[in-house]
């Protein structure tokens, strides 16, 4: 599922039903935005409570240029999607991606980022995938069937940790699990590379972005290994998340990230957080 701005507007992934909201209070209402503040280098935490990173800094470049008031609040990642259903925020800014199972139950914005999932291990391992450096498209068949058997012929019978309720979760439990490999899902990325440093985890799965924010910290430890995987199941790219029917909301950050990624900033973000350009041409 690949989206530009011409498909943004035709798929309906911005619903065609506008939440009602009167002109006055729209205009000064301070838009409330979900993170973890724990997945690095979209967002993180100061020992202060201040929330700072990639996507902090995109809400902020959008709010300037959209002209609204926003709040950024910590939650916890899993319920964090029925939370924006419920009304308990306005969106939801934290690397989600953009899937078909998710446009069920939110709509979102254009993508900010692209990439793909792969893996990392502990030098001291000894285990090493093969297809680094490569990318699989899941909607290749024939390409996604040899890489997830020779990835499974590494990994049957070793145990592969992962973000609960995340496309990698997903992809773990339908491709790899029922190859002989066991899958552990945690709260949080920082629990999963924690057992992983401590030699409970053979494995970590999770996007490319949030590995390589990882590896800058632990290079002497770990490293990334195996192809990456992108497409199908693994959506198509990250979005902020609104509330089913808000196309209002969802049309105005679109908006400004397609300025964004017209003057370079949204690149020149990147460049900052990531190191290397991460996000769509929209």
């Amino acid at each position: 599922m690949t989206i530009t701005r011409a498909t943004f507007l035709r798929s309906g992934i911005a619903a065609a039903a506008v939440l009602v909201v009167g002109p006055a209070r729209a205009e000064s209402k301070t838009l409330v935005f979900a993170t973890e503040g724990a997945f690095p280098p979209f967002n993180m935490t100061k020992p202060d409570g201040t929330i700072y990173g990639f996507e902090p800094d995109l809400v902020a470049e959008m709010a300037k240029r959209a002209g609204f008031e926003f709040k950024l609040i910590s939650q916890a990642w899993d319920g964090m999607i029925q939370g924006l259903a419920d009304g308990k925020y306005d969106a939801v800014v934290d690397a989600v991606t953009i899937t078909e199972k998710r446009l069920q139950v939110v709509d979102f914005s254009l993508p900010y980022t692209t990439g793909g999932s792969t893996f990392a291990v502990t030098k001291e391992s000894g285990v090493e995938l093969p297809g680094l450096d490569t990318a699989v498209d899941l909607d290749d068949e024939a390409a996604t069937q040899a890489a997830i058997e020779a990835v499974a012929a590494v990994l049957k019978g070793k145990t592969v940790g992962v973000q609960v309720a995340t496309i990698q979760s997903d992809f773990l439990d339908k491709y790899l699990a029922p190859m002989g490999v066991t899958i552990r899902a945690y709260p949080n990325s920082s629990d999963v590379y924690q057992d992983l440093l401590n030699g409970r985890l053979d494995a970590a799965m999770a996007s490319v972005t949030n590995i390589s924010a990882f590896l800058k910290k632990h290079a002497d430890e770990a490293v990334a290994t195996g192809p990456s995987f992108k497409g199908g199941i693994m959506g198509a790219g990250v979005g902020v998340a609104v509330q089913k029917g808000n196309a209002e909301l969802a049309d105005k950050l679109s908006a400004a990230l397609k300025s964004m990624s017209d003057d370079g900033t949204l690149a020149e973000l990147s460049k900052k957080w990531f190191g290397m350009v991460v996000t769509p041409t929209l």
